[in-house]
């Protein structure tokens, strides 16, 4: 079975390695370290696809010491005992062994303390990979013998860097005789969002689902990789279109506040034998993106419907859901829920993952006060009203307002409430009018 794309074009040397300039960049410290062969135990901490097996690997290869690796998920005491053992007899025989732990934040600390006395003597070179802050997630004592290597999120001149060498890489993509749209390539710069895996991910998918035109040349549109990627995501649905046009009727009847319709729906979809959690859930969604804050109320009913379904089961269930879906369609209507977060996620997908202002960051270790965390904070409830003048969104987005308050239920007072009124700066959509 042949392999992902993603695995089969992982770096052969660190020339090749895309990314984390200033930590292999030439001169850096870490780069140095390998090429002396000085390399010490480190915890790689950073967001999936950013490079860190990868890097470990490059690691293993360019100090010429063995590479094992362990994911944590699957993997035990008795695995590293194994391995242990194993690089005994190597560094007996002047060879060195490079131990990788996958996702390290998620072994026990029992699990984490059995591999520190191998790293303390020599044993073993650790190089842990997580994606959460290893001062919460690591132990103590291991992460005062490792270094902590910080990995970010890959630009989008660094992904379109992979995906080009993809795509010259032809007996692996099978990109010969292939046209792309110019703007192929940044269609799925921007569904990678700095992964680099999920970008070569979505290549391979494009390329399988690329059509062929009459001279057999294969075409790749912006249109082909979006209905790959989508196509993936969708493959487990199983049910057909009349279940989904009856669910889309009764969320649509609710929305229309007709209580009738929306009540006729919901027993359609009942005894049809639909599970009725999934019914609840939709019900649960609308409670939020229909109804909102015009009715704040209507979240806490849907919730309570759907744990009185999973408590009592059918057929009992069907009267809370009938008197959420009730109360749903009598209630005042607002979607500023959904809007508000359209408009704030149309900036993270154009901007991508934008780091989080430093004095936000909360510093709750030595290390995340050394690297900046928390300082020039300003806590709120230490000012009048318990409001406070200070940055809380990205560099670039400070002047963005998103949400826009509805006019109907309860939603006007508690837009007037202080704070809640917004900053008055108009957001893009009223820029570009």
């Amino acid at each position: 079975m042949r392999s992902p794309l993603a695995a089969r074009l992982r770096p052969r040397t660190l020339d090749e390695f895309v990314g984390q300039v200033h930590l292999v960049g030439p001169g850096r410290a870490l780069r140095r370290a390998i090429d002396s062969d000085r390399v010490g135990s480190m915890i790689l901490w950073g967001p999936p696809g950013s490079g860190k097996t990868t890097l470990a690997r490059l690691i293993a290869q360019v100090t010429s010491a063995v590479f094992e690796s362990l994911s944590a998920v699957e993997a035990g005491i008795p695995d590293l005992r194994r391995i242990v053992a194993a690089a005994r007899v190597r560094r007996d025989r002047g060879i060195r062994t490079v131990v990788f732990i996958d996702e390290v934040h998620r072994w026990t600390k029992t699990q984490q303390d059995a591999v520190m006395p191998h790293v303390e003597e020599g044993v073993i070179t650790l190089i842990g990979a997580t994606t959460e802050n290893p001062s919460f997630e690591v132990n103590s004592a291991l992460l005062s013998r490792c270094r902590v290597m910080r990995l970010t999120p890959l630009g989008d001149g660094d992904i379109l860097e992979v995906l080009r060498r993809a795509l010259a890489s032809e007996a692996d993509t099978r990109a010969e005789n292939m046209h792309l749209d110019d703007d192929v390539l940044g269609a799925i710069v921007r569904i990678a969002n700095g992964d680099a895996r999920t970008a070569l991910n979505a290549l391979e998918a494009a390329i399988e689902a690329a059509t062929l035109d009459d001279t057999g040349r294969r075409i790749l549109t912006r249109a082909t990789v979006e209905d790959a990627v989508q196509r993936r995501i969708l493959a487990h649905d199983r049910a057909g279109d009349q279940h989904f046009d009856v669910v889309s009727a009764m969320i649509k009847s609710i929305r229309g506040s007709d209580p009738d319709a929306a009540v006729y729906w919901l027993a359609r979809l009942l005894e049809a034998g639909e599970d009725p959690l999934f019914v609840a859930r939709r019900l649960v969604i609308l409670a939020a993106e229909d109804v909102g804050l015009a009715s704040p109320q209507a979240l806490s009913i849907a919730v309570a419907a759907q744990q009185a379904t999973h408590f009592v089961g059918m057929p009992e269930c069907v009267l809370p859901l009938t008197e959420a879906a009730l109360f749903l369609a009598l209630a005042p209507k607002s979607n500023s829920v959904l809007t508000t977060y359209e408009a704030a996620i149309a900036d993270v997908r154009a901007h991508g993952s934008l780091p989080v202002p430093l004095h936000l960051r909360n510093a709750a270790t030595r290390l995340m006060r050394e690297m900046g965390f928390g300082r020039g904070y300003q806590y709120a409830h230490d000012y009048p009203e318990g409001r406070v003048a200070q940055q809380h969104l990205p560099d670039i987005l400070n002047a963005r307002q998103y949400y826009r308050p509805g006019t109907l239920g309860v939603e006007p007072r508690i837009a007037a409430r202080p704070g809640a009124e917004g900053s008055g700066i108009p957001d893009s959509r009223d820029r570009a009018k």
